[in-house]
């Protein structure tokens, strides 16, 4: 494969834009794998990953390539998150041009804004399909309009500004140049195959001995750590010297043991690769992403890959309740250490520092932080993890907080109930408009403000609010959020709930478990209708006496308990409470579980 005949390209857009159903139709119309492979039990093909599916986002970038007549299509599957932009940023730098997917009813949203500026700053050529033309609420050309004005606001070249744009369903594998008269109408994605090859230009490479930036990890239980990346300058080839330079600028010699490259879903054999392709290779068991794979002859590094900094950080630990040790596989400190520096290695934007027993894990979001926290679940870890906090930094002797723009789409009745939250929380109303869902309102709010707010104002709008927010700066520290949340049921008992018990909590508060569930002193068991906390025994049972009367023998009616999920767990805590989590379980409880110490802290 020559250079000149190779095409990388990113494809880029806010969440639930289209991005992983435009490549899936790219995949089946190039024919890259049969027709029985392609329907196998999912729709969306790149998202391989079981929280993926389970969640409907992309999680982690992946590549694919899709040959085009004699062209060869690299392309790299983005997440279009906010909380995992660090999967973008380390990837952008593979592409040489970006499609950009936007929604034809919500338009530019802000991670649209987030990805094009980076994508912009990389000087990647842009391709724009606008997507869902067939919605209801579609709205093109006002569309078209506020993307002109995003590519006047985030360009670095003049160049940028003229950008070829499509129109799509990519849920039905169709594009056109120019809107269609009917939508319904047959059609496929040729002209977008067409415009890859056309628009996008050739890899960048330049003369000189092999260079490679490792952008990406990957795991094989036969061949171990596979390192991928786009080969700079110069070609590679299987069994060549090479050295890896590490970040410390030390350098390791090895050889290329197995080269690898992508085609379709999978990778394939080769014995040489050229420079601008995308290539996996073994023999470097030591490298890391950023780190940089250059020729013995002639090692030059290249500058080290930064990401933005984390956000929010939290503790995570072992567990240290009365059930620790019954439910999970790997509970020690030294296992959740060892397992967290494996999530380093491939997780450009987590941070990781030592908190005496536990570790202080940083990320760039609650959404960030819950995936790495469900995947430790299921594989069997045991541990207990604090409330969601701020990271800050020192600027002139001033402690700055992250500001992020936060965009929320609700119906006109709404409007109040969640100018009303918002206002408690510090944030500033930056622009209101009218659209065909209701009301998009734009806030400037503190990071640490969004901490517990999807839940309150998934409540307050009766679901009908949509969120998205992207960190867009720094602020000087301002005081502290109230606390919008009631006080908590606490249990001052450990053994078995009972229904009896239950009936009577539930006239206090909202009840988090179910009767015969085990519960343990000083875990939660539910939200109290007041301010404070109380304390119940949800473990009484009910007194068994000769006497009848018309009310000791009434059925006890229980309303089913409310079960939280893990982000809404997280989003529940307060500074002095901790959820336990089990492969089984999740048990929110407070920090210190006797009454006693619980007073002695609050002095």
């Amino acid at each position: 494969m020559q250079t000149s005949k190779i095409r990388n390209l990113a494809i880029i857009a806010h969440v639930d834009h289209g991005k992983t159903t435009l490549v899936d139709g790219l995949l089946k119309q190039s024919n890259t794998f049969r027709d029985n492979q392609a329907e196998m039990g999912q729709s969306l093909i790149m998202d391989k990953l079981a929280q993926e599916r389970e969640r409907g986002i992309t999680i982690t970038a992946k590549i694919t390539t899709v040959n085009y007549e004699d062209f060869k299509f690299n392309i790299i599957d983005t997440p279009g998150h906010a909380d995992f932009g660090g999967e973008v940023e380390r990837t952008l730098g593979m592409a040489d041009g970006c499609l950009l997917v936007v929604d034809a009813q919500e338009g530019p949203m802000p991670q649209t804004k987030f990805v094009l500026g980076k994508a912009l700053a990389a000087g990647l050529k842009p391709l724009v399909v606008i997507n869902k033309i067939d919605k209801d609420g579609s709205r093109i050309s006002e569309v078209e309009d506020e993307l002109a004005d995003l590519f006047l606001e985030l360009a670095t070249d003049e160049s940028q500004l003229h950008y070829p744009v499509y129109y799509a369903i990519g849920r039905d594998a169709k594009a056109w140049e120019e809107v269609p008269a009917n939508p319904e109408e047959a059609g496929d994605l040729g002209c977008i195959f067409k415009a890859i090859v056309e628009q996008i230009p050739s890899p960048r490479v330049t003369e000189g001995a092999t260079q490679i930036l490792i952008t990406n990890l990957e795991w094989d239980n036969f061949k171990g750590k596979h390192i991928v990346g786009k080969i700079g300058r110069g070609t590679l080839k299987k069994g060549q010297s090479m050295v890896l330079i590490k970040k410390d600028s030390s350098e390791i010699k090895f050889k290329v043991v197995d080269l690898f490259g992508f085609k379709g879903l999978g990778k394939e054999d080769l014995k040489e690769a050229p420079a601008g392709d995308i290539v996996a290779f073994t023999g470097a068991d030591k490298a890391e992403i950023g780190e940089t794979i250059a020729d013995e002859s002639n090692p030059e590094a290249l500058p080290i890959l930064e990401v933005e900094a984390p956000t929010l950080k939290m503790y995570v630990g072992p567990n240290t309740s009365p059930l620790k040790g019954n439910e999970g596989e790997f509970t020690t400190s030294r296992q959740i250490e060892d397992r967290l520096k494996r999530e380093l290695e491939t997780n450009v934007s987590l941070r990781v520092e030592d908190s005496g027993i536990g570790f202080i894990v940083s990320g760039r979001g609650e959404l960030h932080l819950s995936v790495l926290i469900e995947d430790l679940r299921r594989e069997g870890f045991e541990l207990e993890v604090g409330r969601p906090q701020v990271v800050t930094k020192i600027e002139d002797g001033k402690t700055m907080e992250p500001l992020e723009e936060l965009t929320i789409e609700v119906p006109q009745e709404f409007v109040g109930s969640v100018q009303t939250e918002l206002g408690a929380r510090r944030a500033e109303l930056q622009s209101q408009d009218l659209n065909l869902r209701g009301v998009r309102l734009v806030y400037q709010i503190p990071t640490r403000a969004l901490i517990g707010l999807r839940g309150l104002m998934m409540t307050a709008t009766k679901g009908n609010a949509v969120m998205s927010s992207v960190t867009v700066g720094y602020q000087k520290m301002g005081s502290a959020i109230p606390q919008t949340r009631n006080g908590v049921l606490i249990s001052f008992e450990s053994g078995a709930a009972t229904a009896y018990s239950i009936e009577n909590a539930q006239e206090r508060g909202t009840v988090f478990i179910k009767p015969t569930q085990k519960v343990y002193a000083g875990q939660i068991v539910g939200l109290n209708l007041r301010k404070e906390d109380m304390e119940v025994n949800i473990c009484k049972e009910k007194k068994l006496t000769n006497v009848r009367s018309s009310s000791s023998d009434g059925a006890i009616q229980l309303t089913p308990p409310t079960i939280l999920s893990l982000e809404e767990s997280l989003d529940f805590l307060e500074d002095d409470e901790l959820l336990e989590v089990t492969p089984q379980n999740l048990r929110l409880r407070k920090r210190f579980l006797l009454t006693n110490e619980r007073k002695k802290n609050r002095k």
